[in-house]
C-alpha cells in the first residue's frame, strides 16, 4: 500500500461522490490523530467539507502503537492498516501521500508540498506529530543510527536483522524496549542502554522496573541501566557505542530511543504560536482561526500528551467545535497500559509517594505479578500494575472520579471483580459496574458506552465489535473486557458462528478448501482475487493457511509459498528466546548410530553450540546456532546422511519407540522396526498443525502412545490403533480406532489417517480438536468400515509425499520438482481423486 508521491481518492474516480462539501479542508498529517481527526468530522457532518490529506509517508493510515509487533514479526503491515485506500476513495477524501507540506501560506490560505504542489484551504488541520529525539553526541549520523518511528525505521531494522550482528538500543523507555525486543526474535545479539536507574521510570516504580528488567535479563538480551552514551564510534558506517565509563558495546545497528518532540517547525515556519507545542485553545484552534491542530504535536494549557487516549479527546472536542455543538477539551487525565515485550504493564496518577499517601502492595514472585495501588485520604491517587493489568480500567477510573474506597479498602489490591463482590470473584459483575466513561480500549480510545452502543446496534460478536468501534482491534489486551461486555449485553445470544479464515475474508476454512477445488485455484493471489479478499495481500494469518490449503490440494502442482511460512519453516530451526536457533535431525524411530553422533558432535564443536538436549521425541536437540549458520549447519547434517526433524514445523515431529521385541522380554512385536517404517513412509508431509507417532511394543505402552496424534500398541495378536491424543496444555486420551492383524495394515491405516486430517482439519487445528469436532464415528467410517475409501487416502498420502520428502535446505536450490515432472497438467485435486477412488 505503498502511493509515493500520488493523489488516491474520491476526486480521482469517475465515480466521485456528489455530496463532497464545498469547504475545502486540508490535513497535514496522514497519522492517527489526524485521520482520527477526519472520521470524527465524517461522523458528524460527511457533506461538510472536501478533504485533502497529506502524508509524509508512501502509505495509507496506519496504527504506529503497532510497529513493535511487525518488528517482532507477529503481524504484517497489513494487519495494522487503520484505514486502506477504500476509506479515502469512499468518503471523497484525496490522499497525497510521500510528498509532504513543505510551507504555508497563512495569507493566501495555501499549503505547498515538497513537489511543488499548492492546495488552497478553508480550515487547515495540522497533525505533523512528534518528532524523535536524537542525542547530539559525535556519530550520531552515521550509517546504522535509526530512529524508531515509523514503518521506514523498521524495514531498516528489518534490513539490519537479516545481515545479524549486535544491536544497541539507547533508551529503556517503551519504544527502545519494544524495539530491543524485536530485534532479539529477528536473531541479534542487543544491548539495551538507559541513563536512569529504571526501566521505563516515568511509568513503572522500582520494584516494578526491576521486574521488567530481570524478566528481559532472563530472555537474553543484556540491559545496562545508569548507562550515559558519550559517542557513537565507527569508521564510515556504526561499529560500537562508547560510554561515559570508557567502556564500548559493539554494535552495527543503533536505534535511538530516548524520547520525542512535538513537530512544531512547520507552524512556526507560518507565524503560528508556539510554545512546547503548537499552542491551542480549547476547541483545537491555532492562534490562527483559519488553522487547527491536534495530536502530539499540540500544546494545550501548557500540557503536551504522547498518548493515545487525549489524543482521542481532541479529535472530538475539534469535530464538535468544526460541525457540531463545541464541547471543548478540559485536558486529560492518563494512564498508560501498554504491553511490553509481550508484558502487560499498566501505571497512572502518582505513585511516587509521600505527603501523607499509603501503599497497598501485591506481590506475587512466582507468577510474575506485582500490583501496587496508592490511596491518599481513602482515594486512589495512583496505580502500577506488572503482569496483570486486568483491573487497570477500574484504578483509573475510581483515579479519575475521585471516589471514596474505604469501604473496600481491605479488598482493593485483589481487584474489582473480588472488592465489589464481597470477596467472591465475579468478573462480568465487576465490568457491568464501571461507568459509560470508562475506558475499554486504550488504544483505541473507546469507553465501555461505545462497546456497549456498538452492540446494542447489531454487533453481536468480537468481530463485529471491532470492525464497528475498533474496541480490542490492536494490541488484543481488552478483548477479556469486550468479551464480557457481549455476554453481559446478549447472554446466549453472543454469536460465535462459524470460524472464518482470518479478518481478510468472509469465508470459513471449510468455505476456502471447498473453493480452491471447485475453481481449480492454483495460487493465493488467485484464491485472494477470485473469493475477494478485503486485504490485497492478506495477513499472517491467511497466508500460511493458503499456502497449506493449495499445497494439500494439488500435490506436484502447487510451488510452496516459503514467504507464507512461518519463520522456523522457512529456516527449519526453532527461534529461542536470545535470537537464536535449535537444530534438531531426525533419528528414525528414536534411533542412531556412530555416524550420525559424530556428525553432531562435529556441529557442536564447530558452531560453538552452547548446549545438546536428549528431547521427549528420542532426538538431540543443539541450542545456540546462529542464523547466518543455519545453511552451513545443515549441510553438514545432510553430508551424514541426517535430514530436517521438523521440530518447527506444521508437520510429523517425531515417531516414538520403544525396543519392542527385539529386546524387550514383555515385547509382543517389533515396535522399533514399525515406528521406523511409520517415520519413512509420513516425514516431510506438511500437515494442519504439527503431528506425532508413537508404537509400544506392549500394552505396558512405554513409548506413550495413548497421547500421541496416532498411538499403535503392539498385541499378541497384532495392534490397536489410538487417535487423537494430546499429551500438551489440555491433556486429550486417544480414541480407538480399530485393531488390525499385519504391520502393513497398520501402515495403510497410518496413512490414511494422516491425509484424512491433512484434507478435512482447519489449518493449525491439532487432531484432538478435529476429531472432537468430526467425531471419532466419522473418522471410523472414513477409515475403518470403507475399505475403498481408506485405500484411496492411502495412495493420495503416498502420491503427495512422491513430491515432500527432500532435503529442505538443497530443495530450494531450484524446484527440481517441476523440472522432473512435466505432466504437471495431469495433476488432480485430491478430493477429485477421492470421488474417483470412491468410484
Amino acid at each position: 500500500m505503498d502511493f509515493q508521491g500520488t493523489g488516491i481518492g474520491a476526486e480521482n474516480r469517475d465515480d466521485a461522490p456528489d455530496t463532497v462539501g464545498t469547504q475545502r479542508l486540508v490535513v497535514i498529517g496522514n497519522g492517527m490523530a489526524g485521520c482520527r481527526a477526519v472520521e470524527e468530522i465524517l461522523a458528524r457532518d460527511p457533506g461538510r467539507f472536501r478533504i485533502t490529506i497529506f502524508g509524509a509517508e508512501p502509505h495509507v493510515n496506519y496504527n504506529r502503537i503497532m510497529l513493535s509487533p511487525v518488528l517482532a514479526g507477529e503481524k504484517s503491515f497489513d494487519e495494522i492498516v487503520i484505514n486502506d485506500a477504500a476509506w479515502y476513495a469512499d468518503n471523497g477524501i484525496e490522499l497525497v501521500a510521500g510528498d509532504p507540506v513543505a510551507a504555508i501560506d497563512r495569507a493566501a490560505r495555501t499549503v505547498t508540498a515538497n513537489s511543488g504542489r499548492t492546495v488552497g484551504y478553508d480550515r487547515l488541520l495540522i497533525a505533523t506529530g512528534s518528532d524523535p529525539f536524537i542525542i547530539p553526541v559525535p556519530g550520531k549520523d552515521l550509517p546504522g543510527v535509526i530512529s524508531f518511528r515509523d514503518m521506514k525505521d523498521v524495514d531498516a531494522m528489518l534490513a539490519a536483522a537479516d545481515r545479524g550482528g549486535d544491536a544497541v538500543v539507547i533508551g529503556g523507555g517503551l519504544l527502545g524496549l519494544e524495539a530491543a525486543h524485536g530485534l532479539s526474535l529477528r536473531g541479534m545479539k542487543v544491548t539495551v542502554l538507559h541513563l536512569m536507574p529504571t526501566l521505563m521510570e516515568r511509568q513503572l516504580d522500582e520494584a516494578a522496573g526491576w521486574l521488567l528488567k530481570t524478566e528481559l535479563e532472563r530472555r537474553g538480551q543484556t540491559i545496562l541501566t545508569g548507562a550515559d552514551t558519550a559517542a557513537i564510534v565507527g569508521d564510515g558506517k556504526v561499529e560500537g557505542v562508547a560510554l561515559k565509563d570508557g567502556s564500548t558495546i559493539p554494535a552495527s545497528l543503533v536505534v535511538m530511543a530516548v524520547g520525542i518532540r512535538p513537530s512544531t517547525a512547520l507552524a512556526r515556519a507560518a507565524g503560528l504560536a508556539v510554545g512546547r507545542g503548537i499552542q491551542v485553545d480549547d476547541h483545537m484552534v491555532t492562534s490562527d482561526p483559519a488553522i487547527l491542530a491536534v495530536g502530539e504535536c499540540v500544546e494545550h494549557d501548557g500540557q503536551v500528551y504522547g498518548l493515545v487516549a487525549p489524543l482521542w479527546e481532541m479529535c472530538r472536542a475539534l469535530a464538535d467545535g468544526l460541525v457540531a455543538e463545541p464541547s471543548g477539551y478540559r485536558g486529560s487525565v492518563t494512564s498508560t497500559k501498554l504491553k511490553v515485550s509481550g508484558i502487560d504493564v499498566f501505571s497512572a496518577g502518582d505513585f511516587s509517594g509521600g505527603d501523607g499517601a499509603e501503599d497497598i502492595v501485591l506481590r506475587d514472585a512466582a507468577r510474575g505479578i506485582y500490583k501496587r495501588v496508592v490511596l491518599r485520604e481513602d482515594k486512589v491517587v495512583g496505580a502500577v500494575l506488572y503482569g496483570d493489568t486486568a483491573d487497570g480500567s477500574w484504578y483509573f477510573d475510581l483515579l479519575r472520579k475521585g471516589d471514596d474506597v474505604s469501604s473496600i479498602r481491605d479488598l482493593i489490591i485483589f481487584g474489582q471483580a473480588f472488592a465489589q463482590g464481597g470477596g467472591q470473584a465475579d468478573p462480568k459483575a465487576a465490568v457491568a459496574a464501571l461507568s459509560d466513561d470508562a475506558e475499554i480500549c486504550g488504544c483505541n480510545g473507546v469507553s465501555k458506552g461505545k462497546v456497549v452502543a456498538s452492540i446494542q446496534a447489531g454487533a453481536c460478536s468480537l468481530d463485529a465489535v471491532r470492525a464497528t468501534c475498533k474496541a480490542s482491534a490492536s494490541c488484543g489486551s481488552c478483548t477479556g473486557l469486550v468479551e464480557n461486555l457481549l455476554a453481559l449485553a446478549l447472554g446466549d445470544a453472543v454469536e460465535s458462528g462459524p470460524k472464518t479464515i482470518c479478518k481478510c475474508s468472509s469465508f470459513t476454512h471449510d468455505d476456502v478448501r471447498r473453493e480452491i477445488v471447485a475453481q481449480e485455484l492454483r495460487s493465493i493471489p488467485e484464491v485472494m482475487q477470485k473469493l475477494h479478499w478485503t486485504t490485497p495481500d492478506g495477513c499472517s494469518s491467511c497466508r500460511p493457511a493458503l499456502n497449506y490449503y493449495l499445497l494439500c490440494a494439488w500435490p506436484g502442482a502447487y510451488v510452496d509459498d516459503q514467504q507464507s511460512r512461518f519463520v522456523n519453516e522457512r529456516l527449519h530451526a526453532n527461534i529461542q528466546k536470545d535470537g537464536t536457533y535449535s537444530v534438531v535431525p531426525r533419528m528414525w524411530g528414536g534411533l542412531t548410530n556412530p555416524r550420525e553422533l559424530r556428525a553432531i558432535a562435529d556441529v557442536v564443536e564447530k558452531y560453538d553450540a552452547p548446549m545438546v538436549k536428549v528431547t521427549g521425541g528420542q532426538r538431540l536437540d543443539i541450542f545456540g546456532i546462529r542464523k547466518e549458520d543455519l545453511p552451513a549447519v545443515w549441510a553438514d547434517l545432510n553430508a551424514a546422511g541426517m535430514v530436517s526433524g521438523h521440530a518447527y514445523g506444521k508437520a510429523l515431529r517425531t515417531v516414538k519407540t520403544c525396543v519392542g521385541s527385539e529386546w524387550c522380554r514383555f515385547g509382543t512385536q517389533d515396535s522399533t522396526g514399525l515406528g521406523v517404517k511409520a517415520e519413512k513412509m509420513s516425514w516431510g508431509s506438511w500437515m494442519p498443525h504439527k503431528f506425532k507417532i508413537a508404537v509400544s511394543g506392549c500394552p505396558r505402552n512405554c513409548a506413550e502412545a495413548t497421547i500421541k496424534d496416532f498411538g499403535v500398541i503392539c498385541v499378541d495378536s497384532g495392534y490397536e490403533l489410538h487417535v487423537g491424543g494430546n499429551g500438551g496444555i489440555k491433556l486429550r486420551g486417544t480414541d480407538l480406532l480399530c485393531k488390525v492383524a499385519t504391520e502393513q495394515q497398520a501402515l495403510d491405516h497410518i496413512a490414511a489417517f494422516i491425509q484424512l486430517y491433512r484434507e478435512e482439519a482447519w489449518y493449525l487445528e491439532r487432531t484432538a480438536p478435529w476429531i472432537e469436532r468430526v467425531g471419532i464415528d466419522h473418522v471410523r467410517r472414513r477409515i475403518v468400515e470403507d475399505a475403498v475409501g481408506r485405500e484411496a487416502l492411502t495412495a493420495r498420502f503416498l502420491f503427495s509425499q512422491s513430491f515432500s520428502q527432500d532435503d529442505p535446505w538443497a530443495a530450494r536450490a531450484a524446484g527440481k520438482d517441476r523440472e522432473q515432472h512435466a505432466h504437471l497438467g495431469e495433476f488432480r485435486p485430491l478430493e477429485i481423486l477421492a470421488a474417483e477412488g470412491a468410484r
